[in-house]
């Protein structure tokens, strides 16, 4: 709490507090805001007052009247920042434009094998100029471009040291953005992805990626654990069959060759959007297939739940389209489970598309908050 003649340092973190209470709720009130950050109202209505004069928040509308006076609500002005998350993958290029809100408002995705040459990367730097100009970014308002990318990452250094997907180790960073002319920072992508699912959560949760690669994240304390090495929660890497499938990092019984995307999408000429609807129409094949599919998930996640007994959220491709088969897989969770929490712990995720391009590009918008004056 403010009182007078405090520094300038706690009035910015109370401003802060403010705006970002704001930004995670969407909305809010003064006098919510005030009961909810335990400030007193004449702080609350200075530090307002700064943040409308400064254009970051405006008043959006009224609340519905309780006896008296109604409350206005304040949000974030969308347009007052931008920032771009960029996925790229072994086959594609994933475009993401947010808002100063969090928001997504525009998005493309490009079909563009990875080669570790300078056209790769001059094609790369002209596509993200094209995705700009077709939304019209202003880009001095433009905070920066986050890029997730399969691998082992130390984000410091901007080095990977090994990605099996890209095919690439020992790997400058730099090589990827030199011809991107803003800011830019590097995350794994299942770090990334679950970053944008999980902020702000306070429950510790296990991050599962199901795309064209198996990958996760391990979020404990508020925060995700990213290993010793930065090798954590490859667990596109554990065991499930010893002597089974080949795996494309060279050894056999990967969870990867039994529970990535495209064990699904060679049925459907790599079109998962083609499974799932032959699924959906009862393709005697798909569901063969998908049973299978279903049960050695259903072994992956029982293990991880043993593991660190905490929630597990579904992500990626395969996680997009979970929601109407959730049943099914609690059914073959069910024969495997020895303890029963009496809850459901398995979720799909809020992102069905682009999470990993969403987590890599909303850290420059939390950034420019907490760097407001």
């Amino acid at each position: 709490m403010e009182q007078n003649g405090s520094n300038a340092e706690t009035k910015r973190l109370n401003k802060i507090k403010i705006v970002k209470y704001i930004y995670h709720h969407g909305e809010a009130s003064k006098q919510e805001i005030g009961a909810a950050l335990k400030l007193s109202m004449p702080t609350v209505l200075q530090r307002v007052r700064e943040l409308l004069q400064e254009g970051i928040i405006t008043e959006a509308g009224e609340y519905e009247s309780t006896g008296g006076r109604k409350a206005k609500a304040l949000t974030i002005v969308a347009k007052v920042r931008f920032a771009v998350g960029l996925d790229i993958t072994r086959n594609h290029v994933s475009f993401v434009l947010l808002d100063a809100g969090g928001a997504v408002c525009g998005k493309k995705r490009v079909r563009c094998a990875f080669e570790d040459r300078e056209e790769y990367y001059k094609n790369l730097g002209e596509m993200l100029g094209f995705f700009l100009d077709k939304y019209q970014v202003d880009r001095e308002r433009l905070l920066g471009v986050g890029i997730s990318i399969p691998g082992i990452v130390d984000e410091e250094k901007r080095w990977m040291s090994q990605s099996h997907a890209l095919k690439v180790e020992n790997f400058e960073l730099d090589k990827i953005s030199c011809q991107i002319p803003w800011r830019t920072r590097f995350g794994n992508d299942a770090n990334s992805a679950a970053y944008a699912e999980l902020r702000g959560n306070s429950r510790d949760t296990i991050y599962l990626s199901l795309s064209n690669t198996v990958g996760g994240a391990i979020y404990m304390g508020g925060k995700i654990y990213k290993g010793a090495h930065f090798r954590s929660a490859e667990f596109g890497h554990m065991i499930l069959v010893p002597g089974g499938k080949h795996c494309y990092c060279g050894r056999e019984g990967c969870m990867d060759a039994y529970c990535a995307a495209g064990v699904l999408a060679r049925w459907s000429g790599d079109d998962l959007d083609a499974f799932f609807r032959g699924l959906e129409e009862e393709n005697p094949v798909y569901e063969t297939v998908w049973r299978e599919y279903l049960n050695f998930l259903a072994i992956a996640i029982t293990n991880l739940r043993m593991a660190f007994d905490c929630d597990v959220v579904l992500g990626g491709y395969v996680g997009g389209h979970m929601d109407r088969y959730m049943g099914a897989l609690e059914d073959k969770l069910s024969e495997y489970r020895i303890f029963d929490s009496g809850q459901k712990d398995v979720r799909t995720g809020r992102y069905k598309h682009e999470a990993a391009a969403i987590g890599a590009g909303i850290r420059f918008i939390e950034e420019y908050f907490d760097g407001i004056l």
